[in-house]
């Protein structure tokens, strides 16, 4: 299965949650796309819920459903911890979210697209794949010659906050993972209980 590259807004007002993390997308309309979006009021199955629950978080860091799965797979051989915080810390070990945790860029989906044109370098050596799995003091920093781009520029001067288990430094355009992330430490809005019955079923 393709990666979705249909409208951002209209799916993220179907799911109810904020894809790109900004929040836009549900400020002024805060119901489902559609001629009856603002009428929809019937309940979800169980499986509606957990399906829903699962397709957020995936579309969330844009990922396909094989790549999802994969990590799912192997966040269950993590002896420990739970199976859903060890996934959800799994997602946000990916470079692509890094970027994005790090504030040079605005949405995952811009972070994705500086990873995939190889403006961003690990420990000194360019990444061009979004799904490269960060491990804790890797340096992650803006390539030299990309340091003068607006869009990494705005981006940095509009973070108002960057997560704890990251460090950034403004000045080299630079930051690292300083540890694993906790459960507490991410997403408030994803049940990852409803994803683990999803895929156990």
């Amino acid at each position: 299965m393709s990666r979705y590259t249909g409208p951002s807004w209209r799916l993220s007002r179907r799911l109810g949650v904020s894809l790109s993390g900004t929040g836009k997308e549900l400020a002024r309309r805060a119901y489902a796309p559609g001629d009856h979006g603002r009428d929809r009021h019937g309940k979800l199955s169980e499986y509606g819920t957990q399906l829903r629950e699962k397709q957020k978080l995936r579309f969330m860091y844009g990922m396909t459903e094989r790549q999802f799965s994969n990590l799912f797979v192997r966040a269950g051989k993590i002896k420990e911890g739970t199976h859903g915080a060890n996934f959800m810390a799994l997602l946000e070990r990916r470079l692509d979210n890094m970027v994005y945790r790090l504030g040079l860029a605005t949405t995952r989906r811009q972070a994705r697209q500086l990873v995939n044109h190889g403006h961003i370098t690990v420990d000194g050596k360019r990444v061009d794949i979004p799904s490269y799995e960060v491990n804790v003091d890797q340096v992650i920093a803006v390539r030299d010659k990309s340091k003068n781009l607006d869009v990494i520029k705005n981006a940095v001067e509009a973070v108002v906050s960057r997560p704890s288990y990251v460090d950034f430094d403004a000045d080299k355009l630079e930051g690292k993972l300083n540890r694993i992330p906790a459960r507490e430490d991410m997403d408030a809005d994803i049940d990852e209980s409803l994803i683990v019955e999803f895929y156990n079923k």
